[in-house]
């Protein structure tokens, strides 16, 4: 088998080229590979990799994540994120390989408290949120074998994520101010790659797997609940803090360019159904990511 990586440095693309090399010859590319074009600004360049590589399976780990810059900087959100998956998938659907894509809970309109199921309606509400959404729409419709995995709140060891960010501040300030009423799961980028892989191997023995996922760490949190719980292990495996108090603040009282949705809980029963599988909670992930944080 062979397998097209896009984005290969992100949180998700560097966990992928871990798990992906268990299936087959893998090719990782990102924005600034030179021989073969890994770049979404580039459609035709990407349609000429695709034709010359000829995949089995493309995995697109990369898009245009800047929140609050895709309000102003729309074009390029639209062309990362919509119209690059559009062209992957015409090229899929031309040689018959899967395409393999990650969304997000924003394409939903994030009120209530139910978990959003893949049945859904989709109304996103910010520029990130409709762009993410239009790219799905253009991989079901262009009747490519697909899985598209909608996710939430990702973070990885590599990189900057809101843990380390927390863990920072916590040394330099006393108090801590953090948004309460947005509720998620943090989902590692490892758990997204390694559930890919099983999700991948089934769907190729099985085609009619294919279809649109959610996949998010069991159970559910606040942005000041995963703080706190940060901070209480960094304390509890010898971090030296200055933070003496997190305070929990609401979204209004934290303007942002882009709207923030409050409810981007997942129901992630169709894809546990499926795939025979079990998703741990996000407790776990988090802990394992943050030791090794505090081991550097």
């Amino acid at each position: 088998m062979k397998i097209l990586l896009l984005g290969k440095n992100g949180q998700l693309g560097w966990e992928l080229q871990r798990s992906l090399a268990t299936l087959g010859e893998l090719i990782a590319l990102d924005r600034h590979s030179t021989h073969l074009c890994g770049d979404l600004e580039n459609t035709e360049g990407l349609r000429s990799t695709i034709r010359q590589v000829r995949p089995d399976v493309i995995v697109n780990a990369g898009a245009y994540t800047a929140v609050d810059k895709a309000e102003s900087e729309t074009e390029l959100s639209y062309q990362v994120n919509a119209r690059a998956s559009q062209a992957l998938a015409e090229e899929a659907t031309v040689l018959g390989s899967w395409l393999v894509h990650y969304s997000t809970d924003y394409v939903f309109e994030g009120g209530g408290s139910t978990a959003w199921s893949e049945t859904d309606p989709v109304a996103p509400l910010n520029v990130y949120g409709a762009s993410k959404s239009e790219g799905e729409q253009a991989i079901v419709s262009s009747g490519c074998k697909h899985l598209i995995f909608r996710t939430s709140w990702v973070y990885g060891a590599l990189g900057n994520n809101f843990a380390k960010t927390m863990l920072r501040l916590a040394k330099e300030r006393a108090t801590l101010n953090v948004i309460a009423d947005q509720i998620g799961a943090p989902t590692g980028a490892d758990l997204l790659a390694d559930v890919s892989v099983c999700a991948i191997r089934q769907a190729q023995a099985r085609p009619e797997l294919g279809g649109v996922y959610h996949l998010a760490a069991a159970g559910e949190t606040s942005w000041h609940g995963y703080a706190q719980f940060v901070i209480d292990l960094a304390r509890e495996h010898g971090e030296v803090l200055a933070v003496e108090k997190v305070n929990p603040i609401d979204t209004k009282a934290y303007t942002t360019p882009a709207r923030r949705p409050l409810n981007s809980r997942l129901n992630t029963q169709k894809l546990r159904t499926n795939f025979s599988l079990h998703l741990p909670d996000w407790q776990s992930g988090v802990t394992r990511m943050l030791m090794e944080v505090l081991r550097k």
